[in-house]
């Protein structure tokens, strides 16, 4: 369980400064631009009713993302945290964060929507 809660900090880390460093790059760390939200999707590799797939779940859940609307991906909303409405800097967030949950493994895949 320690291996879990340092994989979601860094998980929650790498999101934040992928955002801010959008901000600070782009609109000297303004909220300005275009508003929407951000999120990262996992889509478990095994099915649920399984061994392998009841213990992914646990994981995921233990990650901080929950089952989304289908019943069939998790998913985690704003995981850069930023308190902006700039849909961009939320996405770089959520692209940083799903590039380091691909390259432990997970079936990461951001995504946005502008409000």
């Amino acid at each position: 369980m320690d291996r879990i809660a340092e994989i979601k900090a860094e998980f929650l880390k790498v999101s934040r400064e992928a955002g801010q460093a959008f901000l600070d790059m782009h609109y000297q760390g303004q909220d300005r631009g275009l508003c929407g939200f951000a999120w990262v999707n996992i889509y478990p590799k095994y099915k649920g009713n399984t061994k392998e797939g009841r213990a992914e779940r646990d994981t995921l859940r233990a990650l901080g993302f929950e089952l989304n609307w289908t019943g069939k991906v998790f998913e985690f909303w704003n995981p850069s945290s930023l308190p902006v409405q700039n849909v961009d800097a939320k996405e770089a967030g959520a692209r940083a964060g799903a590039d380091y949950l691909r390259g432990l493994g997970f079936n990461a895949i951001p995504g946005s929507r502008l409000d």
